[in-house]
């Protein structure tokens, strides 16, 4: 797991590293300036001329260090000063007047396409407003110059809070961030101004954060770790029964979706409650699942109490439709209180047009809306959810009593209380289907025993790792929903060999 953080966060850990811990806010500075270096020297970068725009704050400050350093490795470079002079912190007034006794070029105007590389440290992460006037004129040099620019932090322009353009932005091939990624580096579309983004140690830990530790969290490889274990004394029960409610006339492509996913997550037995229409083709897509189907001109209640009862997990929803029976089905199954309860796809279309009490639940049910779901849950506009995705995903989450999974190109999943936010996936997933694979993917975890929020969290994670190996292994243009559950074998067998390592 690693932690995403605000720039107010850093800006305490930070503090607390100089102030507590007892290390200098120079050798930080110097600690920064040495980490930058070795990617511009070890990366893909042309050195023959190096520019560096330094602004007045501490970014700043790296930048001139920065200067100093390539130009006592023989390195031909210059510095921009794009700052004020008034304005400099005491930490970046010091390392540009050394920078000067040291004999580095200092530049008064911007060239066109006289340097191979360009160092922006003109902005850190406490920007709070937008570029403009003689700063913007300068991001703009940097964006048509052809030289390959690293950013040092964060891109200028981009808000380390929500990766938003703060007015203009500067495009990096490569940002060189210090101790933790910033929530700006993953969410859009500050993820595209940062390129690749490279976190350096320069000696700032997680125990510069004391007791509040940050509230928004990411998984990486080693959270495979995660996974249900598997036990060598276990039956089909050991893992999990799965009722997947999901299908209308003649529609049983996202039933299936789900039921084979949660199979190949690992539940032990996966039942699809659905129209008879859909039984012959279900039984020879996915021979392994338990079928009960009924005729939408004589359902009975009965038929899906008897099925739920036999679950440990129920999901409802996948290409169910919006008829009157349905909403009857999931009315049902939000007051069977005991079970883990998943609603994707028409269920949350169903909730959004007759809202239920899911917060009187004894367990919290998870909801997986896009976008336009959500909308249509929050009666909110897309272009404000889109620009809030955090909070909006913690605030209903929230209220609701949910495990929320919010799914844009970077989902996010919270309880209400802590945040995750998915880095894993591509845009080859951007297929139909996709999204039933992943309602597969976490009912498999919960069948497992595993808490509704981490089996979100974790079920969210794999399921972009399974698009990526399906990328590998068949491009993006040619991704089926069905390459990811192809894909999902080979994360989970990776992961299987993490548990052989603990």
């Amino acid at each position: 797991m690693e932690y995403l953080v605000t720039a107010e966060e850093m800006k305490r850990c930070d503090q607390t590293t100089i102030e507590k811990i007892g290390v200098p806010s120079m050798v930080l500075m110097e600690r920064a300036a040495l980490a930058c270096v070795e990617e511009l020297v070890d990366g893909s970068f042309n050195l023959e001329n190096v520019l560096v725009v330094c602004g007045s704050g501490n970014n700043g400050g790296d930048g001139f260090a920065i200067a100093r350093l390539l130009h006592l490795r023989g390195i031909a470079v210059c510095v921009y000063f794009a700052g004020n002079e008034a304005s400099c912190t005491q930490e970046t007034r010091l390392q540009k007047n050394i920078c000067e006794k040291y004999g580095v070029i200092f530049v008064s105007k911007l060239g066109v396409g006289e340097y191979t590389s360009i160092v922006d440290a003109m902005f850190g992460v406490g920007l709070s407003r937008n570029i403009e006037g003689h700063y913007a004129d300068v991001i703009g040099y940097m964006n048509q110059s052809e030289a390959a620019v690293l950013a040092v932090d964060i891109a200028s322009g981009i808000s380390a809070d929500t990766g938003k353009v703060m007015g203009t932005a500067v495009r990096a091939i490569k940002t060189v961030t210090f101790a933790f990624k910033k929530i700006g580096h993953v969410l859009y579309p500050g993820t595209e101004y940062a390129g690749g983004v490279i976190v350096k140690d320069i000696g700032i830990t997680v125990d510069g954060f004391g007791n509040q530790l940050p509230g928004v969290v990411s998984y990486t490889e080693r959270d495979l770790q995660l996974l249900p274990p598997r036990f060598a004394y276990s039956n089909k029960g050991t893992y999990g029964k799965v009722l997947v409610v999901a299908g209308t006339y003649n529609m049983c492509g996202a039933a299936f979706l789900s039921a084979k996913a949660a199979y190949k997550t690992g539940a032990g037995l996966v039942r699809i409650f659905t129209e008879e229409s859909n039984r012959t083709m279900l039984q020879t897509m996915l021979p392994e699942a338990i079928l009960t189907t009924y005729d939408t001109c004589d359902y009975r209640h009965e038929q899906l109490e008897e099925a739920a009862e036999w679950a440990d997990v129920i999901v409802f929803g996948p290409g169910i439709g919006k008829k009157a029976e349905k909403r009857r089905m999931l009315e049902l199954l939000i007051k069977v209180q005991d079970k883990p309860l998943l609603i994707d796809a028409d269920g949350l279309n169903l909730l959004a047009e007759n809202p239920q009490p899911l917060g009187e639940r004894k367990r919290p049910a998870v909801v997986t809306p896009h976008v336009g779901e959500m909308s249509r849950l929050c009666h909110a506009e897309k272009k404000d959810i889109l620009d809030n995705l955090l909070q909006t995903a913690c605030t209903y989450a929230s209220k609701q009593r949910v495990v929320c999974v919010l799914k844009d190109a970077r989902t996010i999943v919270s309880d209400g209380q802590k945040i995750y936010v998915n880095q894993s996936g591509n845009n080859g997933m951007a297929v139909g289907g996709s999204g039933d694979v992943l309602t597969g993917i976490i009912a498999g975890l919960m069948a497992q025993k595993m808490p509704e929020a981490q089996a979100a969290r974790l079920g969210v994670y794999l399921h972009g790792l399974a698009g990526d190996a399906a990328r590998d292994r068949c491009g993006t243009y040619a991704m089926l929903a069905t390459d990811i559950i192809e894909g999902l074998q080979e994360i989970l067998i990776r992961g299987e060999k993490e548990h052989a390592e603990i």
